[in-house]
């Protein structure tokens, strides 16, 4: 017998391999599907079924990749779409893995078709259910997908199959959802690596909603941010997408890479740590840390041009394509061979990022002299990029101006470019992402701020406590 959960780190999505003597299935598989053939050749099991528990907006689901390298059916829910590969599943209908019955069981709400699948095992029992985006550890899907318009709707779904269908099910059914702590797609899941139905009815707060009003209000209430490419994901996840194939990732000569950014032809993505950005950079690069990639790309990186990459080392530029390709980022065109050493010993020009500790600014804060009315010194403007969940927990620096880091590109105009901008956030790297992309934008007085709340202690400007009104 087998089970395997296996975790898509930064998109903190979930999907799983079950399987049962020499037949086994996949739920929700991700684009780079070697990890599932790997797993069932090891096993010496067949994938003969891949199932899907809604149409994706976050990944690029590898159904159809998975597919056409093991022949196995595929099965996705929202039967209501126009989907150009698969057949779909219909509620009720039972699936064997082995001597394992897999029965679909209609949850919709997060999207208006989704699928739930309940896990039997040899002796019949319902075992593990795999809910998709219905529900989590700690809450429960976003309805605002489809617009504010059908949200109340879907929010009335979703509270019926919740409480007339799963919750149904028995407390002692283990929940496998379709993502983890960390997720865009809900605002608060918790961190419970492992849970149950009974464990939900518990603790999820969503739950405990005195009702279905309560309930349908309280999502209503919620407003996560939709990052950019969940547009295309919704558009690639019906039609099926081109396959990966097995193209290697090309590396460039500095000359070559140059000759590939030259005019903007090409997105220069630096996935380094933030000192090593700030020290030296190809001008006009974007700076997104590796581990934080799968959570940014689609705010800072566009669809319409290719992209070449610079990383510390090779296995960092392989695992930044494939985040990028899991996002649907199909034109990467190579890296920098030798990263930044060969590019300075061919000589090419760079440039760098102004920083500073915490601490420094504090300093520089207090010195100052005259007017100390908030937001009057000339020549500093602080912009802290955190989120209004951490200003309220952390508080805000009297005179800082807010804005999200994904509101950056959009709201790029309210920054001045006659000012020494100094960019703030829990510890730099959003900062250095934030800096990255005004730099290349014109503004040239920027600095970063390394370090977090922890070492701010200006007496000038204080943290105060409460939300943002910016």
């Amino acid at each position: 017998m087998l089970l395997e959960r296996i975790v898509t780190e930064g998109l903190a999505h979930y999907s799983y391999l079950v399987g049962d003597r020499n037949e086994a299935l996949v739920i929700d598989p991700r684009r780079d599907v070697d990890v599932y053939l790997d797993i069932a050749d090891r096993e010496e099991m067949r994938i003969c079924c891949i199932l899907e528990t809604h149409r994706n907006e976050d990944y690029f689901i590898g159904s159809q990749e998975l597919a056409a390298r093991t022949g196995a059916e595929v099965w996705h829910a929202d039967a209501q779409w126009d989907y150009r590969y698969g057949r779909p599943a219909i509620d009720g209908q039972r699936w064997k893995a082995g001597r394992m019955v897999v029965e679909a069981i209609a949850t919709p709400g997060h999207t208006p078709g989704s699928m739930s699948y309940l896990l039997r095992d040899p002796a019949g029992f319902p075992w593990m259910l795999f809910s998709g985006d219905a529900l989590f550890a700690g809450d429960v899907g976003r309805i605002d997908l489809l617009g504010p318009e059908k949200a109340p709707s879907l929010a009335a779904l979703l509270y019926d199959s919740i409480f007339s269908r799963i919750l149904p099910l028995g407390d002692d059914v283990i929940l496998c959802p379709a993502h983890g702590s960390g997720s865009v797609c809900a605002e608060s899941i918790a961190e419970r690596l492992w849970t149950t139905i009974g464990l939900e009815r518990k603790n999820n707060l969503r739950l405990q909603a005195n009702g279905r009003e309560e309930f349908i209000a309280g999502l209503l209430a919620s407003h996560p941010d939709r990052p950019p490419h969940f547009q295309r994901m919704e558009a690639v996840n019906l039609e099926g997408g081109p396959l990966i194939g097995a193209a290697s990732l090309k590396a460039l000569s500095a000359k070559e890479f140059s000759a590939q950014a030259e005019g903007e032809r090409a997105q220069v993505i630096d996935v380094r740590q933030e000192t090593a950005y700030s020290a030296a950079h190809i001008a006009g690069s974007q700076f997104i840390w590796l581990d934080g990639l799968a959570g940014f790309a689609g705010w800072f990186i566009g669809y319409d041009r290719p992209v070449v990459l610079v990383g510390g080392c090779r296995s960092d530029v392989e695992k930044a394509r494939a985040i990028l390709l899991r996002l649907g980022f199909d034109g990467i065109s190579g890296y920098l061979a030798g990263g930044m050493l060969s590019w300075h010993t061919a000589g090419m020009m760079s440039q760098f990022v102004k920083t500073l500790t915490v601490q420094e600014l504090c300093r520089r804060l207090d010195a100052q002299t005259g007017d100390e009315a908030e937001g009057s010194d000339p020549d500093l403007w602080i912009l802290d990029v955190r989120s209004s969940g951490e200003l309220e927990r952390d508080g805000r620096i009297k005179g800082a101006v807010h804005i999200h880091i994904t509101e950056i590109a959009a709201r790029a105009d309210e920054i001045p470019k006659d000012r020494t901008v100094c960019i703030f956030c829990g510890s730099g790297l959003r900062s250095m992402v934030a800096a990255s992309f005004l730099k290349a934008r014109g503004w040239t007085d920027i600095e970063v701020v390394l370090g977090g709340m922890a070492g701010w202690r200006s007496r000038r400007c204080p943290v105060r406590p409460g939300k943002s009104i910016n």
